[in-house]
């Protein structure tokens, strides 16, 4: 544990596309941990792999997190005292650490060519041997290696792993987990561009930035050992390690592109709310031991807890998903939802309408339990947003009768007489009308439905008329009753 006892972690992404919803989750638990125990959340950005990384992905992902709601205390563009916190931007500091482990005989210089290791891997293949490699420039003398250093010749260094040693990896989740450093390869720790490989500069980054916990997904399990090495070759104290489950389609393989969307960025552009998202992904994985299963990221920050995260790995279901934004969009206060849906209505072909914010927050009330997202507005109800121009067949054959048009006629008549009608004022009116005619509510307010929106369902019909207001009715109806002769 670091030496002021406080809790520290990190998010460490590289910078190679976008954030994936399993890089989602590792971020949200890490910043669950730390603002449930008033720690340190950092985000650090190791774009060591050059061939990966991605122009652009650095800004998506800090984007990413900030609409999530996952505010880092540190990281880029938020220097803290242990930056800097981009990986490229560090690399004297993995040179020198590097220069130590070759000085106390922890790692030394490697010049042997691809086509050697190939070979090399080859022969133990063939033997049915495990691949790894077999120390040869280890033997060089001081002399020989000063040589090739001064020739220039392309070199790579490895930590030099001691055999015949059990490795400890104790694990908040896995529990106690033991490798043998016979099947531990004597890793790259600089690669022969000069960069540093993940496993180094996430270890000597971890120790200076004085990381408490690494939190992070299962997948880099088989490489702690090596890094549990790397701590011991430096004479380290070990962070306190915890390994999230993997997570699955609902097939069981593996959470992967083949298979549908994985990045955060295609569930929001498919209109999910960040505060739905965010909770879903909370529980993939872990469970907070009751029953609920609805929280804001304040309820997630207070039940949450690592000892509580499964070892088992999680199905993402996308119907869970569904019904989580349902409930979120219920308990969005009006003014969020009208946020959303002007800025929806903005890059649709409604953008050049302009619609008071009282008309759209009637129209929020009328859809709201009918809708698990604020875009079905626009695409379940057009008709609030211009004139029906085709009528729905079915419920044409069904609904409209030969004497449709003149009952219309009378309602016409009735709504004609209206003055600033609100709701209740166009029900009484269809009311007399429909006795007038000698008929049942129910006739007329069939046809009426269609005349004015095109369909048989939705909204209340007199919530519908009021939003659409006396005149844009009585001029729906009038079409309906042209466009049937």
């Amino acid at each position: 544990m670091n030496h002021l006892n406080q809790i520290r972690v990190r998010f460490a992404p590289s910078p190679t596309g976008y954030l994936h919803v399993g890089g989602l989750r590792t971020a949200l638990y890490n910043y669950l941990f730390a603002r449930k125990n008033n720690g340190v959340f950092v985000l650090r950005i190791e774009d060591t792999d050059r061939a990966r990384y991605v122009e652009g992905a650095v800004e998506n992902l800090i984007d990413t997190l900030n609409w999530c709601g996952l505010e880092y205390d540190e990281g880029p563009n938020k220097e803290g005292e242990y930056g800097p916190y981009i990986q490229s931007e560090r690399l004297k500091i993995y040179h020198e650490h590097t220069e130590r482990l070759i000085q106390t005989g922890n790692a030394y210089n490697c010049f042997c060519t691809a086509e050697r290791i190939e070979k090399l891997r080859e022969e133990q293949q063939k033997r049915n041997e495990q691949t790894k490699y077999d120390k040869h420039c280890l033997k060089l003398s001081k002399e020989e290696i000063q040589s090739k250093l001064n020739e220039g010749i392309p070199h790579v260094v490895r930590l030099n792993v001691t055999i015949d040693q059990k490795v400890i990896v104790d694990d908040i989740i896995r529990g106690r987990v033991e490798f043998d450093s016979n099947l531990i390869d004597d890793q790259v720790l600089i690669k022969s561009d000069g960069f540093p490989t993940y496993h180094l500069a996430n270890v000597v980054d971890d120790h200076l930035m004085k990381i408490s916990h690494v939190i992070r997904g299962e997948e880099w399990l088989p490489s702690t050992p090596k890094h549990v090495l790397l701590y011991k070759a430096f004479s380290w104290d070990l962070p306190i390690f915890a390994h999230l489950p993997l997570l699955f389609n609902p097939d069981k393989s593996k959470l992967s592109k083949r298979q549908g969307d994985v990045a955060v960025e295609d569930y929001r552009a498919k209109g999910y709310l960040k505060e739905s998202l965010v909770n879903f992904v909370a529980l993939l994985g872990w469970n907070p031991g009751t029953e609920q299963e609805i929280f804001s990221l304040e309820g997630l920050v207070n039940s949450f807890s690592l000892e509580s995260v499964n070892k088992s790995g999680a199905v993402f279901n996308i119907e869970k998903l569904n019904a989580f934004n349902f409930e979120h969009l219920r308990l969005k206060n009006d003014k969020d939802v009208l946020a959303i849906l002007k800025e929806l209505l903005g890059k649709s072909k409604y953008a050049n309408h302009t619609w008071s914010d009282e008309s759209l927050l009637l129209i929020i009330e009328a859809m709201r339990p009918r809708i698990s997202f604020v875009k079905e507005i626009i695409e379940n109800s057009p008709y609030f947003f211009e004139a029906p121009s085709t009528y729905d067949e079915e419920v044409l054959k069904k609904r409209w009768k030969d004497d449709s048009s003149q009952q219309l006629e009378k309602l016409i008549d009735e709504f004609s007489k209206l003055t600033n009608p609100v709701k209740e004022q166009y029900e009484e009116a269809l009311h007399n009308a429909a006795n007038a005619l000698e008929i049942s509510n129910g006739k007329l307010i069939h046809g009426v439905r269609l005349a004015v929106s095109g369909v048989g369902g939705g909204p209340g019909l007199y919530d519908m008329l009021f939003i659409l207001g006396k005149d844009e009715t009585i001029r729906r109806i009038r079409t309906a009753i042209e466009r049937m002769k």
